[in-house]
């Protein structure tokens, strides 16, 4: 397939879209790309999200009875799940587009892939390495804590647990809102996370990856990766239903790697091509303070004067804003006295 259609190359060999990125329609009054934005909005990610939140209902938690008392079984059990479902989705995603290399570097932002340069910042000097180890034994570990909780409150009706079969209008409602909730959520928790000592002290381990692949998804300081997880939690909050829960839980967990999977679009057949939606985040690595929030769904970049779309405005936005810091900065700095 030929990228060259949809993007150019620089000298460098690094790939940009020609389509700048554009917040959801609502928000600038293109109600004719109403019907598309929601397509995309749905399909394929979020109805995967809600499929995965139904296989673990029906297949995997325990009944209400087992989760009112905890238990190492079915704690491990959980982990156990999740540790095999990110190893599938986030492995094979890995093995057939970083390892074997199946379509190279079409579609691919940074023509660099992050095995062939080691460095210090990393474990064993390896980012694929590093970055497995920090999702698999970490971060994932912290999703199924957080889902523990979940699950022994509802079965506790320590949280307002709501049947389908009664209050479907209302949990309906509560699945549509979730994307723009999380939006404004990971907006809120990055940008807290971006303020200088906690970039230093827990979000800077997620930068390293400045170029990042799937297993960087959720290679995350546990001060990070706990609090990126207990999104969920917010359900316990507000009447609704473990679906719901389960759907932003999944939304973070395995809906993490659409940020990072490095391509623009992955080819699935010789004419089939699976959208990433990963230039808004890839964005974010490359430039640091940038692209906070999601796809705009809720468009608070846009509304902070952090927002960019990809293009040469925005970079020279984005410059100019930068130099503005910096004259801020160096003008706080004492001047030296003159000796008498």
């Amino acid at each position: 397939m030929d990228d060259s259609q949809y993007g150019t190359r620089d000298k460098r060999g690094n790939w940009t879209p020609n389509e700048t990125l554009q917040v959801a329609p609502y928000w600038t009054g293109q109600w004719g790309k109403m019907g598309q934005f929601l397509v995309g909005l749905v399909w394929p990610w979020n109805a995967f999200h809600m499929a995965t939140a139904f296989l673990y209902l029906w297949f995997v938690i325990p009944d209400r009875e087992t989760l009112a008392t905890f238990s190492w079984d079915w704690a491990l059990w959980l982990l156990f799940v999740n540790m095999a479902g990110i190893f599938v989705l986030y492995g094979a995603i890995e093995f057939f587009y970083y390892v074997k290399r199946i379509q190279g570097d079409r579609w691919r932002y940074n023509h660099k892939f992050p095995a062939d340069n080691p460095s210090d910042v990393f474990w064993f000097k390896s980012q694929n390495i590093d970055n497995f180890l920090r999702s698999f034994f970490i971060t994932v570990p912290l999703w199924t804590v957080v889902e523990i909780v979940m699950l022994w409150a509802y079965a506790n009706s320590w949280a307002v647990w709501l049947p389908w079969t009664t209050h479907w209008v209302w949990l309906t409602v509560v699945i549509l809102l979730a994307p723009a909730v999380h939006e404004i959520y990971f907006f809120c928790l990055h940008r807290l996370i971006h303020t200088p000592f906690l970039y230093k002290h827990i979000h800077s381990v997620h930068h390293n990856s400045i170029n990042p692949s799937p297993w960087s998804s959720l290679s995350m300081h546990p001060g990070e990766g706990f609090p990126y997880m207990a999104e969920a939690w917010l359900h316990l909050l507000i009447p609704s239903n473990p679906i719901c829960a389960y759907f932003t839980l999944h939304a973070a967990g395995f809906g993490a790697i659409n940020g990072h999977l490095g391509f623009e679009k992955l080819e699935l057949t010789e004419d089939t091509t699976l959208d990433s939606h990963a230039y808004v985040h890839y964005l974010h690595h490359k430039y640091f303070e940038v692209n906070y929030g999601g796809d705009g769904v809720v468009p608070l970049d846009m509304l902070f004067g952090t927002w960019h779309d990809g293009s040469k405005e925005a970079d020279e936005k984005m410059k100019a804003r930068f130099r503005k810091k910096k004259e801020k900065q160096n003008s706080r700095k004492p001047t030296a006295t003159p000796a008498e």
